[in-house]
């Protein structure tokens, strides 16, 4: 296989002048050749948009810097691609417009599901490729460079980092992403995935994945102003061995087959949502600091499940073991009564927790399932104490359930009136739990309306 640089094809580091034409000339080479490895030497290459091809490593040398364009406009190469012209009904100009509960949802977000459109431009993509690579050594670096984007998602939302649409057999491995102006990662219909020892700094989603299949994440660190792990309708996911720490949701997922272990997930945050900051601060890239902002982790577990696509398979068994979490607002946030567009396509069936320490919790565990297709939801050798000054809250609400059993569970600075507070029938198994209430008041049937804060 042939391995060429970056250098060799013109690209020139520590420059004002985009090198993009020069990094894709020494990929589309490689490509032509049968494939190989295109190295990213030290120093500072100033790019737009540029493609991966089937049997390509991009391999980022120590000290080697890959920074995004902050002009969004930088980001359409790929439509003028002659190695691999995009089939037609592969690109749109459709805008992004902002979501709103409708009658067909699914159209309304048909954008994001279009490769070629701006919603979907990323500083590395890839489109319809297989057997790929980007690994980067220590040191190596990806920069998004918070590209402001007025036409954008939310209107300052830009690229992502590393965008790919149908491909499949895709390694992630040791590199750091910073800054993205979007989700760090942003996979579509996607699968064999293996994500190993990325670090991912502030920006968007750590990692995003929808309709994907065969997922490894496995030591690796997000320290995100979004969700840390995202993403909804995948098929068989691992999440291994990482650190979350996330402005948002250490995980907002959906998905079947999912296995969450040895991980910590914790706030406050170190990088805040950039959502929260002002026009000015958005459109000049700056990053505050989170002291007079928000800067609390609102869940450990989200549920995820929007109209955007369909989602081919049930969603449920999704187990959460052998993690810590520290200091945030909510256990399980599952919540189908209705209120959240982006937990309102297909509920979730089963969901587990097993042997976790969970410290500074200040909101209701809620499991609020489908009346057609309730939940079950297990929780055994868990270890939850409420942070200071919310040890009065319910400890769990839930409705529309098969069942909830509880196993070796022991709750810390818990002063609540209800442990378990129902909206609906179900079964609930309680065995070896430590907490201040009596027995008989462990379950409460409530007599007012179920009400939930949305994330």
């Amino acid at each position: 296989m042939k391995t060429v640089s970056i250098l060799e094809f013109g690209a020139v580091p520590n420059g004002a002048a985009l090198q993009t034409e020069a990094i894709q000339a020494a990929i589309d080479d490689c490509f032509l050749a049968g494939g190989g490895e295109v190295v990213i030497p030290e120093g500072v290459f100033l790019t737009g948009d540029i493609r991966l091809r089937s049997n390509i490593t991009l391999h980022l040398l120590s000290g080697a810097v890959l920074k995004g364009s902050r002009n969004p406009e930088d980001y359409y190469h790929y439509r003028k691609d002659k190695v691999e012209p995009l089939a037609p009904e592969l690109v749109t100009d459709a805008p992004w417009k902002r979501a709103e509960v409708s009658e067909d949802m699914e159209k309304d977000y048909a954008f994001m599901r279009v490769a070629g459109s701006r919603w979907n431009n990323a500083l590395i993509r890839a489109i319809q490729a297989e057997n790929m690579a980007i690994i980067g050594e220590e040191g190596s670096l990806i920069d998004g460079s918070d590209c402001f984007d007025e036409q954008g998602e939310e209107h300052y939302r830009g690229p992502h980092c590393i965008g790919m649409f149908y491909c499949k057999n895709i390694t992630f491995a040791g590199y750091t992403i910073k800054d993205s102006a979007n989700w760090a990662h942003s996979t579509f219909y996607c699968e064999n995935i293996h994500m190993n020892n990325v670090t991912v700094l502030a920006g968007h989603d750590g990692i995003h994945m929808t309709v994907c299949k065969n997922i490894v994440i496995e030591d690796s660190r997000f320290y995100t102003g979004d969700d840390c792990v995202a993403g909804f309708a995948n098929l068989n996911v691992s999440v291994k061995n990482c650190e979350l720490n996330s402005a948002c949701s250490a995980m907002r997922f959906g998905g079947t087959n999912v296995m969450v272990e040895g991980c910590h997930m914790y706030g406050p945050c170190k990088y805040l949502f950039r959502g929260s900051l002002s026009d000015e601060e958005k459109r000049n890239g700056v990053q505050p600091s989170t002291e007079g902002h928000r800067n609390n982790m609102l869940s450990v577990f989200t549920y995820y499940s929007d109209f955007s696509v369909c989602i081919p398979y049930q969603p449920g068994n999704i187990v959460i073991k052998d993690c810590k979490v520290d200091y945030a607002d909510r256990f399980l946030h599952f919540n189908f009564s209705g209120n959240e567009m982006w937990q309102s396509n297909r509920p979730l069936t089963s969901i587990r927790f097993e042997n976790i320490q969970a410290t500074d919790i200040s909101m209701p565990l809620t499991a609020y399932g489908d009346k057609e297709n309730p939940v079950t939801l297990e929780l055994k050798n868990l270890e939850i104490s409420m942070r200071k000054g919310s040890e009065e809250i319910d400890f769990m609400h839930i409705a529309n359930y098969e069942k909830v059993s509880l196993k070796n569970v022991t709750l810390q600075n818990f002063k609540g009136k209800n442990l378990i507070k129902t909206w609906s029938d179900g079964e609930v198994k309680i065995e070896n739990l430590t907490c201040p209430l009596k027995e008989q008041d462990y379950l409460t049937k409530a007599t007012d309306p179920f009400t939930c804060q949305p994330i």
